[in-house]
């Protein structure tokens, strides 16, 4: 059964969310939401799903800081974070490139990245384009750090970090990346050309599942339907779906 690329990683990311109780996505992720949607169409109604800055989606009366306080009390455990720049130690760089603060080109922000990087118990990195442009030896500014040294207090951290090539799972005790799997379509020397930073892989390295026709049809029906109301340009370049 044919898939899209959209697909194929929010049926990966879904896998990785796992048995997560309650997770948050950012205001421009949404595959990270469509794979939360299609879990909890599986599993009737979990996890429970936090759109940051979505008008239906938010279900906080106070905007943000609510969220920002249930991620302090330990209640997210599971949050997404993307960036210009992705290092082999899971930095991320959401401010700029070039030598700051005289940045060749500027982004948005850093917003409350570095909070939530520290506060959630689990963060998946998420960044479809993967090439030397983003995946790069060292970011230009650290927005939010992907470890900490000892002493400083820190509940979460990275999981992985999913691209539209691969899945690296992030290893703690040596803060380095292995490459986990190579998604069909694309091979392990691929992965090694279009990556700027060092990772370690295994002698053999496996291959990203493929969505179940399950999960397509739940993705294609009431996932669609539902990302829809947040998400109306993705949903409906994807699936033809409306609001």
């Amino acid at each position: 059964m044919s898939w899209t690329t959209e697909e194929f990683l929010a049926c990966t990311i879904a896998r990785l969310i796992g048995d997560a109780q309650h997770v948050a996505v950012g205001a421009a992720s949404p595959v990270p939401a469509a794979a939360c949607t299609l879990l909890r169409a599986q599993n009737g109604g979990r996890p429970r799903l936090s759109l940051l800055h979505k008008r239906r989606g938010n279900p906080f009366t106070e905007g943000s800081r609510e969220l920002f306080d249930l991620a302090g009390q330990g209640r997210i455990d599971v949050f997404f974070l993307g960036g210009a720049q992705i290092d082999g130690e899971a930095n991320i760089n959401l401010v700029g490139t070039g030598g700051y603060p005289n940045s060749e080109a500027r982004f948005p922000g850093s917003f409350g990245s570095a909070f939530l990087y520290f506060a959630a118990r689990r963060t998946i990195l998420y960044r479809e384009e993967h090439s030397r442009r983003v995946l790069v030896p060292r970011v230009d500014f650290i927005s939010a750090p992907g470890w900490s040294p000892p002493g400083v207090w820190r509940r979460g951290g990275p999981q992985a970090l999913v691209t539209g090539k691969a899945i690296f799972a992030w290893q703690p005790e040596m803060r380095r990346f292995r490459l986990e799997s190579v998604h069909p379509r694309h091979t392990a020397d691929e992965v090694r050309e279009h990556t700027g930073f060092e990772y370690d892989a295994p002698a053999r390295i496996g291959v990203t599942a493929e969505p179940a026709p399950e999960e397509l049809a739940l993705l294609r029906g009431p996932v669609a339907r539902e990302i829809a109301a947040n998400y109306p340009e993705f949903a409906a370049r994807v699936w033809g779906a409306s609001a």
